[in-house]
């Protein structure tokens, strides 16, 4: 997503309306926890059964989902303890 970084407030309002749409009609099985937004990129984390949950949202939403990958761990700070 070339340029997404200088989107306007208001378009990215609408890219997380259509997507919260998209997820109530896939129902409960998938949720969407936050988002990254980079100079050309945004990474999405959700919590989904599996990848092709995931590529129905996207694909549904009109967003691109150029890879997908499972999460096995999380560490912070606090790991170093």
């Amino acid at each position: 997503m070339p340029g997404v970084g200088n989107a306007s407030s208001q378009d990215i309002k609408q890219a997380s309306m259509t997507s919260c749409d998209v997820l109530r009609e896939l129902g409960p099985n998938i949720q969407w926890v936050h988002s990254y937004v980079t100079d050309d990129k945004i990474y999405c984390v959700y919590r989904a059964p599996d990848e092709g949950m995931i590529r129905d949202h996207a694909q549904k939403a009109g967003l691109p989902a150029d890879s997908v990958a499972r999460v096995r761990s999380v560490i912070n700070p606090t790991t170093a303890e």
